[in-house]
C-alpha cells in the first residue's frame, strides 16, 4: 500500500516520540488580503479520492455504429449520470461535495468506434459517511449505465485524504492567538472549501487547528487574483511575517496554558 505525506509519517510515529497533545497548521491563501489570518471551527477543508472508470464496449467502423457498443457514448451518459449523485442523491443540507471528471480518453480514428474508453476523475465531501456513500453511488451508477447498454464498466476509486477538520474544543480555545498574532480587524470566519490537505492525516491522530494565511499582493495591482496551481500564481512575501508571529503566539499560548 502507497502511504502519502503525513499518513506515513503518522504511521512511522512522528506524533509519539515525542508524544504530542496538539498540532497547528497553515496554508498560503493567495486570494485573502495580505497578512489576514481566516479559519473556521469543524469541517475546514474537503477530503479527497480519485477514481477511474474503463468502459468497455464493442469497437466497429464509425459508418456501422449498429455494429458497435459505443463506449464513447455511453462514457457520455455515465458522466451526465455521475452528475445526479451530487444534486440528487446528496444531503448537501448536511455538507458540501463535489464529482468531477477531469479527462477522458478514447478512440484512435475520427472513423473508427474504440473498444475501451478511460474516464478520470476526482471526489470532494466534507464528511466521512457522505464519502463513502458517493462511492458507492460512483460505483453503481457507472456500472449499471454500461450494463443497461450492453457495456461493462470497472470502476476504481482511490482513498486519497480524509477531510481537514478543526477540533471545535482547541478551535475556541486557540483563535484569540490569531487575533493577538493579525490584529481583529485582520482575522476572518471562512466558509468551507473544496481543495484538500494532507495536514488532516495528524487531526485524525491529535487534536489540530489549520487556518489560512492571507497573501494576495494588493499593492502590485495585478488584473486579477492569482491562484493557486496556474502559470500566474504569486504571493506577497511580507504576508509570511504574519504567518511565523501566528505560529509564535499559538505555540507560547498553549504550552502556557497547559502549565
Amino acid at each position: 500500500m502507497a502511504y502519502r505525506g503525513a499518513e506515513l509519517m503518522v504511521k512511522e510515529g512522528v506524533l509519539e516520540n515525542p508524544k504530542v497533545d496538539a498540532i497547528f497548521g497553515l496554508h498560503i491563501q493567495s486570494l485573502l488580503p495580505s497578512g489576514q489570518l481566516a479559519y473556521r471551527s469543524g469541517g475546514l477543508m474537503a477530503s479527497v479520492d480519485g477514481f477511474d472508470i474503463k468502459v468497455k464496449g464493442q469497437g466497429a467502423h464509425g459508418a456501422t455504429p449498429w455494429d458497435s457498443v459505443d463506449p464513447i457514448v455511453i462514457s457520455a451518459e455515465i458522466i451526465n449520470g455521475l452528475q445526479t449523485i451530487v444534486s440528487r442523491q446528496t444531503e448537501l443540507t448536511k455538507a458540501g461535495a463535489v464529482i468531477t471528471i477531469g479527462s477522458m480518453h478514447a478512440g484512435i480514428r475520427r472513423n473508427i468506434i474504440p473498444e475501451e474508453a478511460l474516464l478520470e476523475g476526482t471526489i470532494r465531501a466534507f464528511d466521512d459517511e457522505m464519502q463513502k456513500k458517493i462511492h458507492r453511488d460512483i460505483i453503481r451508477t457507472a456500472t449499471k449505465i454500461a450494463e443497461s447498454a450492453g457495456a461493462k464498466a470497472e470502476v476504481d476509486i482511490q482513498i486519497m485524504y480524509p477531510a481537514t477538520v478543526n477540533d471545535p474544543k482547541l478551535t475556541e480555545q486557540m483563535s484569540p492567538s490569531l487575533v493577538r498574532a493579525a490584529g481583529t480587524d485582520n482575522v476572518k470566519i471562512t466558509v468551507p472549501v473544496t481543495m484538500a490537505e494532507d495536514f488532516s492525516f495528524f487531526q485524525r491522530a491529535v487534536p489540530g487547528f489549520f487556518f489560512f494565511l492571507g497573501a494576495y499582493p494588493a499593492d502590485m495591482k495585478l488584473e486579477k487574483q492569482p491562484t493557486h496551481h496556474t502559470a500566474d500564481f504569486m504571493i506577497d512575501e511580507k504576508a509570511l511575517t504574519t504567518g511565523v508571529k501566528a505560529f509564535l503566539h499559538l505555540t507560547l499560548d498553549y504550552m502556557n496554558a497547559k502549565k
